[in-house]
């Protein structure tokens, strides 16, 4: 086994993150393997790539996918596990130096726990994690030495703007503001699930593409900034930059402004995680400053996009109300794509189970397993009575 290779388990393999960490990892094939490959679902391209990329482990968390996997994969040294409780047991694999976790939504959290346990480094595209339990997951890290690396394009570009004992002022967190950052409320209210999945810049898959519609997901990012960064919410800023040109930015005590600029692709900041403290050469497509028109910035409003503001308003309150609210949203948001509730109900749902579920303030994992299953059971109540 070569130790100067990176061993890298990736959790949700068949996703876009995923996707495009493996095209990271074909193209540096002297400095990291795809140890671990799992999926929820996509048992076809889960099988495409472990006979491309040949990983010791595969996880197919469905088991009514296992035999076909299995099958497969059978002329090829390849060990096959399936279920829930095999993703959080492979993590902590000897031979793995660093976990990818860019598992879509609360599904990401006890693995991710176990490999901090583990000592593993992280890779994190997972933001519900965070979002989650940020408390728990940052305290864990602390105690157990795990340096957290940002996947996220703006979390990345924050990390790569930060300067050891600079005191900052203020995060400038940049967003796309979606495909409906210049309609109504009343607009709002009559968009459907073929709009809300048009994404102007980035390609996603469609539950964090309709998170982008809501600004849920900058909401989420407020909070994964939150936890990554130990700066208030105060002091926090979503920056709507529809050309997607600057990830982020950062504000220092002086008065002066670092921006991270890029073209927008998510292969750069899966790579620098990989390869970090080092930068790596490549060949993707360099920024062209004199192709670009114009940078515009606009204040987020957090009125329309109500999504937001609850964001913003679980990080005030503590304790387990952003976990309240991330159940919800994966149930609204599940509901919207399944046609069976409108774009504009999402955020009347969310906020009547953080309305509803009690407040936690000291919490445990078990806490946050409670209270998500409470929200997730509200939520549905209020979809299927509406």
């Amino acid at each position: 086994m070569n130790n100067n290779i990176r061993r890298i388990a990736i959790l949700g393999s068949t996703g876009s993150i995923g996707t495009q960490a493996l095209d990271v990892i074909s193209r540096n094939p002297d400095l990291f393997e795809a140890y671990i490959l799992t999926a929820n679902n996509n048992a076809d391209l889960l099988i495409d790539q472990s006979q491309k990329f040949h990983p010791e482990v595969v996880v197919i968390a469905n088991e009514l996918h296992y035999e076909k996997v299995k099958t497969a994969l059978s002329d090829l040294p390849i060990k096959v596990y399936t279920g829930s409780e095999a993703l959080c047991e492979v993590v902590s694999d000897e031979n793995v130096d660093m976990v990818l976790a860019c598992m879509v939504g609360f599904a990401g959290l006890r693995p991710t726990i176990n490999a901090i346990k583990a000592k593993k480094m992280i890779a994190l595209a997972n933001k519900e994690t965070l979002v989650v339990a940020g408390d728990l997951i940052t305290r864990l890290c602390h105690q157990n030495s795990v340096p957290l690396l940002p996947v996220d394009s703006e979390h990345s570009a924050i990390f790569q703007c930060l300067e050891p004992g600079n005191q900052i002022e203020k995060i400038l967190l940049t967003a796309s503001g979606g495909p409906f950052r210049n309609c109504s409320k009343e607009e709002l209210g009559k968009v459907n699930k073929s709009q809300a999945l048009s994404h102007p810049t980035w390609n996603m898959g469609a539950k964090i593409t309709i998170d982008s519609a809501t600004m849920m997901n900058k909401g989420f990012e407020v909070i994964e900034a939150h936890w990554l960064f130990g700066v208030e919410a105060s002091r926090i800023e979503v920056v709507v930059h529809p050309q997607s040109v600057i990830h982020s930015m950062v504000q220092f005590c002086d008065g002066a402004v670092k921006a991270q600029l890029g073209m927008p692709d998510m292969r750069l900041p899966i790579q620098y995680a990989f390869s970090y403290p080092k930068r790596l050469c490549t060949d993707f497509e360099r920024l062209d400053f004199f192709k670009i028109k114009s940078l515009t910035f606009e204040e987020a409003d957090r009125e329309r996009f109500r999504c937001l503001q609850l964001a913003y308003d679980a990080l005030a309150e503590g304790g387990n109300m952003a976990c309240i609210m991330n159940a919800a949203n994966e149930i609204a948001n599940r509901a919207f794509i399944d046609d069976r509730i409108s774009f504009m109900d999402i955020s009347r749902i969310i906020e009547q189970t953080m309305s509803h579920i009690d407040k936690v303030c000291d919490c445990s994992l078990e806490t946050y397993l409670e209270s998500d299953r409470k929200a997730r059971e509200y939520a549905l109540k209020l979809i299927e009575t509406r």
